[in-house]
């Protein structure tokens, strides 16, 4: 026989929701108060196909982390171009043409996502994070916009801490 629900089951417990706009993003070399925005990360999972006979079974392959994209104001000081620079050094050093080794260029991040009072709820650590793409932004006389620099960071692992 079908279960009947009572009417109290069916209302939503009273919750308090993760906000996007309570959160502090570390990286190692840039201060956590120049973030102005940044994605959390995302996997996808590839599929691989077993073939047998007549049929197809369908099985979850290797898992990829996908890029993470964060955005960062550009004050006058601490100079946010300056930090994001010295790590690009790390990885490629422009005036020599040297390259870094990934011990030197890959960092460690956190995100951490904040209750009310300021409390960490959500602690994603971010391993072997380097840059793929920086882009310091456009400049234009008819705006008064303050400046930002775009990066686009590959990541070797994530792990949801809680």
């Amino acid at each position: 026989m079908a279960e009947t629900l009572s009417v109290a089951e069916m209302i939503p417990n009273k919750y308090e929701p993760k906000r996007k706009n309570r959160w502090v993003f570390a990286i190692e070399g840039i201060d956590a108060f120049l973030m102005k925005s940044a994605a959390r990360p995302s996997v996808s999972i590839n599929e691989t196909t077993l073939s047998y006979i007549n049929s197809t079974r369908y099985m979850a392959g290797k898992a990829t982390f996908g890029d993470l994209s964060v955005t960062i104001y550009d004050p006058i000081a601490p100079s946010g171009a300056q930090q994001v620079m010295e790590w690009i050094r790390t990885h490629y050093e422009s005036v020599s043409g040297r390259a870094g080794y990934a011990d030197f260029y890959k960092r460690d991040c956190q995100l951490k996502m904040l209750d009310p009072v300021g409390t960490v709820i959500e602690l994603w650590d971010i391993k072997g994070a380097h840059l793929t793409n920086v882009s310091f932004g456009d400049l234009g006389y008819d705006g008064d916009e303050a400046t930002e620099i775009s990066l686009t960071l590959r990541f070797d692992n994530c792990v949801l801490q809680y």
